[in-house]
């Protein structure tokens, strides 16, 4: 699908939005805290939800609003120093983008994350039916990792990732990624207008992030592409174009990177399983398995399992990976690590014998399974 058909046809119908906005938007290159540019993306919100248009936004910002408050000179590594500050500069944050809505008569609502909230599946539902019922309040929720006290296993790694979880869990129809270039450009400066894989656009990659965030283009091209594949738009704008927003939910050309979503819309339980929640462990497969999961559209048996790895209990997710260790799909496990290891190899008819009780057939079932790209 050409960029301006795919612009005015999905951007234009698009009634519930994720919008991240990078730190280098948000803190000058003084170091100070851009209020001008706060209250633009809130008169943009504002102008919009009047459209009856529900935007979530994801801000990056509470380290580098932290450092503004505490007048410090840089970004330090020392991992107590960078959450004490995230604490202060997030208050200063959340205080921003309220006085900002507020001339709209319009409340904000915070919500900081951290990896494993996303990972729970209880959490997960929590998260989403907490959005829908700030929107139904008519208020913007503000989405932000939890930098106060997340560490290196419970990160996102960046707020680009964290946007496109958040707008696959949300099931939003675009991801807007603000930042402070055009969207992809080549080895000319130029704007990749259409993009119809990230891996396309790596070879353009150049890492140049701010000093207060933590992202660069590759995270940007990444996350983009979770929301592509999941079957829903996303675009990469430079965010200081002048009502960014706005122009591109009404299908104005010649902003941003545009990503070409799957033809197939992924529903919530795929999008959970196959991109959300990180797996538990791994399955290792023969290549009759996984020709009759990628090819056939099989469940998952024992007789093609030829090792596990990680620590499982049932109802986890899992990854199947060839015995090249490709990834090749994604599951909700019947079986604990342990008892995979007793009935790997074997027919369904065999388990009973090894495990002493009567169990599943499918060690995981098609329904429960989704094939990666």
């Amino acid at each position: 699908m050409p960029s301006t058909q795919l612009r005015q046809t999905r951007l234009t119908q698009a009634k519930h939005v994720v919008v991240k906005i990078g730190t280098q938007l948000l803190i000058g290159k003084d170091g100070q805290m851009q209020l001008d540019y706060i209250q633009h993306i809130a008169d943009q919100i504002a102008q919009l939800s009047q459209r009856k248009v529900q935007i979530t936004v994801v801000s990056s910002g509470a380290v580098g609003a932290g450092l503004v408050e505490l007048n410090l000179p840089k970004r330090p590594k020392d991992v107590a120093k960078l959450q004490a500050i995230a604490a202060v500069g997030q208050r200063k944050l959340m205080t921003c983008f309220h006085d900002a809505f507020e001339k709209h008569d319009m409340e904000v609502g915070q919500l900081l994350l951290t990896r494993s909230d996303l990972d729970d599946r209880l959490r997960y539902l929590n998260f989403r039916n907490c959005i829908a019922q700030t929107h139904r309040f008519g208020c913007v929720p503000i989405i932000n990792e939890n930098d106060s006290v997340a560490v290196d296993e419970i990160r996102f790694g960046d707020n680009d990732m964290l946007a496109a979880l958040a707008c696959n869990a949300l099931r939003a129809d675009a991801l807007i990624i603000l930042s402070g270039i055009d969207g992809l450009l080549d080895h000319d400066n130029l704007r990749v207008d259409l993009l119809k894989h990230a891996k396309d656009g790596m070879k353009f990659a150049r890492e140049d992030k701010s000093e207060l965030g933590t992202g660069g283009i590759s995270s940007k091209l990444a996350a983009a592409q979770l929301v592509a594949d999941s079957g829903e738009v996303a675009i990469i704008a430079n965010g200081r174009t002048p009502n960014v927003i706005t122009k591109l939910l009404t299908g104005e050309t010649g902003i941003g990177t545009v990503f070409v979503p799957a033809e197939k819309k992924l529903d919530s339980k795929s999008r959970f399983i196959g991109q959300t929640t990180r797996p538990a462990g791994k399955i290792i497969i023969d290549d009759g398995a996984a020709n009759a999961l990628v090819n056939k559209g099989k469940s998952l048996l024992a007789t093609g399992i030829t090792d596990v790895t990680g620590r499982f209990d049932r109802g986890q997710v899992v990854e199947i990976v060839n015995l090249k260790g490709q990834a090749l799909a994604r599951g909700l496990t019947n079986y604990s690590d342990a008892e995979l290891q007793q009935i790997k190899g074997k027919r369904s008819n065999q388990f009973g014998k090894a495990l002493g009780r009567a169990g599943f057939d499918e060690v995981i079932h098609r329904d429960n399974l989704v094939v990666l790209k």
